[in-house]
């Protein structure tokens, strides 16, 4: 099972809070919308792999110390184990910079109460909605044979 990273990037605009998300444009989760983040590196710590992989994904700075470690998600793919992974999720509210489009995503702000989960990862609405209103997760996520419908889930140790 790979290390992977996600941050979330939330801004006030309006009077509303948004968040940045980004649709994949080729890999794993093709067309779906996720958060920025990836894998980390050999020996890279998971909010300096967070910071690396914001900048790589979006043009957007954000600063180590200023990522709020929101919990650990595991993914279990049984019918194709290459794609399990552990992911450390973070949220952020400093940045510096306006989103470009990269190699990978094509960045998209949105505010909280229109976040297209119909359009992401099956898992995605399960415990997105409480990170993004300054809760934590601590998941497991088993999907199915179709590679994209969560089959069991279950609590985490924190």
């Amino acid at each position: 099972m790979y290390q992977v990273c996600v941050c979330y990037v939330l801004r006030e605009r309006a009077g509303r809070t948004e968040v940045l998300l980004g649709r994949k444009k080729h890999g794993l989760g093709e067309g779906y919308y996720v958060g920025l983040g990836g894998k980390l590196e050999p020996g890279e710590r998971a909010v300096d792999a967070a910071v690396r992989e914001v900048f790589e994904e979006s043009g957007l700075v954000v600063v180590a110390d200023e990522l709020d470690p929101r919990g650990v998600l595991s993914y279990h793919f049984p019918h194709r184990e290459s794609w399990s992974q552990e992911s450390s999720v973070f949220v952020t509210r400093r940045f510096e910079g306006d989103p470009v489009a990269s190699d990978e995503l094509d960045p998209e702000w949105f505010a909280l109460d229109e976040v297209p989960y119909a359009q992401m990862w099956d898992d995605a609405k399960r415990w997105l909605p409480a990170v993004l209103a300054g809760g934590t997760a601590h998941r497991t996520f088993v999907f199915g044979e179709d590679l994209a419908t969560v089959v069991s889930e279950r609590p985490s140790v924190a």
